[in-house]
């Protein structure tokens, strides 16, 4: 069974922000990576079908699929790095509190894919995590 992992996305505010960014970066890097200090315990799950769901602004807005995970350096100085689609996939914003660092996030919890949730994907996020909230939607 696949397991995802959920990160705040730390100096972008919005979406676009984050693609805009690749954008800027792809040339020096191929590779889209994100380095964490912790290797995640359950690589292996989350490789086998998981994505990262991103937190922007207390709202869980995409996630990207996650292509592997690596250690990279030995002892004290070991990273990881988890290698990420470069789609990015919008879901249904979904409210999420600040954290540190990524946390496992099961399938049953992983908000929907916009693409399925009908008519909502152009309405502004702030008014479908208000919808949500008060049972709406």
């Amino acid at each position: 069974m696949s397991l995802n992992l959920i990160k705040l996305c730390v100096g972008c505010d919005t979406v676009e922000e984050l693609s805009s960014w690749r954008r800027e970066h792809a040339a020096r890097e191929p590779d889209w990576r994100l380095r964490t200090r912790q290797t995640p315990k359950r690589a292996a799950e989350l490789t086998d079908g998981g994505s990262l769901y991103r937190v922007f602004k207390g709202l869980i807005l995409c996630r990207q699929a996650i292509l592997a995970v690596e250690t990279v350096g030995e002892g004290q100085a070991a990273r990881c790095e988890i290698v990420l689609d470069p789609e990015i996939v919008r879901v249904t914003p979904t409210p999420r509190r600040a954290f540190q660092g990524w946390r496992y996030l099961s399938p049953l919890d992983a908000p929907k894919d916009l693409s399925s949730a009908g008519d909502m994907e152009s309405a502004p996020p702030t008014l479908v995590a208000r919808l949500r909230e008060i049972g709406a939607w």
